[in-house]
C-alpha cells in the first residue's frame, strides 16, 4: 500500500470522524520555534499572533501586529492573523443564488458580508489536533467544523489550517476544507499584518513591494467588484517592476486611504504554486517572499487602523502594517466570469501559502 493512499486514508478518516467536535475547546496561545525563527498561534480564529525572526544584523523582531491577551483578539474588529471565512473579502448584497436556491447570508458591512459575516471563522474557538513545538518541521493544525446554515451558508463544512515552520525560514499555511451534504462557497484567506521591521517600527510606506500581477479586479464605494479584470499599467496599481509603497498610493483615485484591492495573479487560471509578491524593509533588510496556489492576493495597507493598542502597549496607526492575503476573487459567487469557489459534497477545497523569509545587506 502506497503512501499516498495511507495519507489520503487518514485525512478521510479524520475528516468524516470529527464532525461531531464540539466548539467548546479551551483557548491557548501554541509556539512553533526552529531555533532563532518561532511562530505563535491561538486557537480564538486560529490566528497568527507573533512570527519573530532575525534581520540582517541578527536582531530579532515580531513582524506581526497584534495583541498580548487573548480576550483583545476577542475584542478585535481588524481580523488580526485570523483565518477568515466560510467566504474571506466581501459578497455584495450579502447574496447569491446557488443551484436554484438564493441564500440570505447576514451582512456586517452595511448590506454586505465581509470575511463571512459577525461569527466568521475569526470570530470561533478552533480545536487543536496536532502540536509539534520542535523538531525539524515544527507544526500545528487546528480544526472546525462549520454548520448548516451558520451566517446563512448552506451546507455543513470541516475546516483545517495547518501552520508548519521549515528552513530556512520559511512558513507554510494549508487551508482545506470538505463539503458535507451541500454545495457551498468557500473561500478562505490567512489575514496577518506583516510589518518587516518590526509590528512597532512604524508605517509600512517605504517598503518595496513587487505583486506578480497584470490585472486587477476593480471595486464600487462599497469595494464590491464589478465583475470587470483590467489592466494595472500605467496605473499607481502597478507592482510589477518592486517600488516603495508611498510613491503610488498618493495616486490613488480621491478619497482612498490606501490599498484595499484584489489582484489578479498572473496564471491564476491554474491550480499550482506560483509567485505571489516580495516585501523587503530596507532598514531591516528584511525580505518576504509569497507564493501560492490561490488565483488572487488582496492587497491591504492598514488603511482604517486607528489608534489600536497592540502588543507590549504600542499604538498602531493607519498602514503599520500591510496584508496580502491570497484568495478566490471577491464576490465570486455573484460574477459567473471569476473563478468559482463552488465546493461540492465530498470535494476538498485545497489553499497553499508559503511565506519565504530572508535578509539582504544594502
Amino acid at each position: 500500500m502506497s503512501k499516498i493512499f495511507i495519507f489520503l486514508c487518514f485525512n478521510i478518516f479524520a475528516l468524516g470522524n470529527l464532525a461531531h467536535v464540539s466548539s467548546a475547546h479551551k483557548l491557548g496561545i501554541y509556539e512553533l520555534k526552529k531555533g532563532d525563527f518561532s511562530l505563535k498561534v491561538t486557537n480564538y480564529g486560529a490566528r497568527v499572533v507573533s512570527v519573530i525572526l532575525p534581520d540582517k544584523n541578527g536582531k530579532l523582531a515580531d513582524v506581526v501586529l497584534g495583541y498580548d491577551t487573548i480576550k483583545e483578539y476577542m475584542n478585535d474588529t481588524g481580523h488580526f492573523g485570523a483565518i477568515v471565512g466560510r467566504v474571506a473579502n466581501r459578497i455584495g448584497g450579502a447574496q447569491f443564488t446557488l443551484n436554484g436556491t438564493h441564500y440570505k447570508l447576514d451582512a456586517n458591512e452595511g448590506t454586505n458580508m465581509l470575511h463571512g459575516g459577525k461569527k466568521g471563522f475569526s470570530q470561533v474557538i478552533w480545536k487543536v489536533i496536532k502540536h509539534e513545538k520542535k523538531g525539524p518541521s515544527p507544526h500545528i493544525t487546528l480544526f472546525y467544523h462549520s454548520a448548516d446554515g451558520e451566517e446563512g451558508f448552506p451546507g455543513g463544512v470541516l475546516v483545517f489550517v495547518t501552520y508548519t515552520l521549515s528552513e530556512p525560514y520559511k512558513l507554510s499555511v494549508t487551508m482545506k476544507a470538505k463539503a458535507l451534504n451541500k454545495a457551498t462557497p468557500i473561500n478562505l484567506a490567512q489575514h496577518s499584518y506583516w510589518n518587516l521591521g518590526g509590528h512597532d517600527s512604524g508605517d509600512i510606506l517605504s517598503d518595496e513591494l513587487q505583486i506578480f500581477a497584470s490585472h486587477i479586479t476593480p471595486v464600487d464605494k462599497e469595494l464590491i467588484p464589478t465583475g470587470e479584470i483590467v489592466s494595472v499599467k500605467k496605473t499607481p496599481y502597478d507592482f510589477l517592476s518592486p517600488h516603495v509603497i508611498k510613491t503610488p498610493i498618493k495616486e490613488l483615485p480621491n478619497g482612498s486611504k490606501g490599498y484595499d484591492i484584489n489582484y489578479v495573479l498572473n496564471g491564476y487560471e491554474t491550480k499550482k504554486m506560483k509567485p505571489v509578491a516580495v516585501v523587503y524593509n530596507k532598514k531591516s533588510g528584511r525580505v518576504m517572499k509569497l507564493s501560492s496556489n490561490a488565483p488572487g492576493v488582496q492587497l491591504y495597507t492598514g488603511n482604517y487602523i486607528n489608534d489600536v493598542k497592540g502588543k507590549g502597549g504600542y499604538v498602531y496607526q493607519a498602514h503599520a502594517a500591510l496584508c496580502l492575503e491570497t484568495q478566490g476573487f471577491p464576490d465570486s459567487v455573484n460574477h459567473l466570469n471569476f473563478p468559482s469557489q463552488i465546493v461540492t459534497p465530498g470535494k476538498t477545497y485545497k489553499h497553499y501559502m508559503l511565506h519565504t523569509f530572508s535578509t539582504k545587506k544594502d
